[in-house]
């Protein structure tokens, strides 16, 4: 078998392919996913210009934003739905590797260099022990790893979906709001891409005032130059609450190896997402306030930590 792997990172709205050799990755490419018909034809549009020395024998490793529960895997929040043993037999594959993109993200954590992570709240030393993962996207991902002699045992989940809960009065006050519009109310209804715009619609219905029709980079570029008061209070309303979840997935494994936050919202914001109440609500956990305090947070800058993931991972 070829020593190259395929890599995919397939989110919901965007795809990124490489070839990786030696936990290293070349030749990215991003594509938007409503480009294509199927994940068959974007892969093989990638792989159209890679001479036929290097696609023999070519394994593959794919992270998909969804449930990977068996040989069939639809994504969550795209259409695009494949058989793993098809797919690979259609592109001439030697294996197909398929798995969460969670799971890929935590492959990367011990591959990071000081450079793709950014610390949000105090710097812990020699901080050792489970680590947790979880990211705003295009939905909410969360994964695990769990220290196992000298590597990691990692624990997929789908965290995202996990009921969401307030922590004050105007919390409560969204939460309601989104009650109206969905009957389950998962912490991905905020923490999310859509999530920005549901925030800023709710605090809007909150406040009497009609909402604008605006995206998420709308919301987010008028939070950070403070041009519409709404903007400011979702974005403010976005980091807590991410607090409140990530603080709940480190009391949920005992993270004092840290909580990584992931996803492609956050790491052109980084330094507002530092000066938010994130850190000060991932603590707010009462009686293990003083444990959590003892949990280092750190905020992925690395565009694919997934690829990075996939570059490592062991292939069966």
């Amino acid at each position: 078998m070829s020593a190259l792997r395929l890599i995919g990172d397939i989110g919901g709205t965007n795809a990124r392919f490489a070839i990786a050799e030696g936990g290293k990755y070349r030749q990215l490419k991003h594509v938007e996913v409503d480009r294509y018909r199927s994940l068959h034809d974007a892969i093989a549009d990638y792989l159209k210009p890679l001479p036929d020395r290097e696609r023999a024998g070519l394994a593959g490793a794919l992270a998909i934003a969804g449930p990977v529960l068996g040989d069939r895997i639809a994504l969550t929040n795209a259409a695009w739905s494949f058989s793993v043993e098809e797919l690979k037999k259609s592109l001439g594959l030697a294996s197909l590797a398929v798995v969460n993109d969670f799971v890929a993200n935590a492959h990367a954590i011990p591959h990071l260099t000081a450079q793709q992570k950014f610390a949000i709240g105090p710097v812990i030393a020699n901080a050792h022990g489970n680590i947790g993962v979880v990211g705003p996207g295009t939905g909410l991902g969360m994964s695990s790893l769990i220290p196992n002699g000298d590597g990691y045992t990692l624990v997929a989940g789908e965290g995202g979906h996990a009921t969401l809960a307030a922590s004050t009065e105007e919390e409560f006050a969204i939460i309601q709001m989104l009650w109206k519009r969905w009957s389950h109310v998962s912490a991905e209804r905020v923490l999310s891409g859509a999530g920005l715009v549901n925030l800023y619609e709710a605090l809007c219905a909150i406040r009497g005032i009609e909402p604008l029709v605006l995206s998420p980079a709308d919301v987010t570029r008028h939070a950070m130059n403070k041009t519409d008061e709404n903007c400011v209070r979702a974005f403010d309303r976005f980091c807590e609450f991410l607090g409140s979840v990530a603080g709940d997935l480190a009391l949920t494994i005992s993270a004092f190896g840290g909580i990584y936050i992931a996803g492609g919202i956050l790491p052109r914001f980084k330094d507002a997402f530092a000066a938010s109440a994130f850190r000060e609500r991932f603590e707010s956990k009462g009686r293990f306030a003083g444990m959590l305090a003892k949990m280092p947070t750190w905020l992925i800058l690395e565009e694919s930590p997934g690829l990075i993931g996939l570059a490592n991972m062991p292939l069966a």
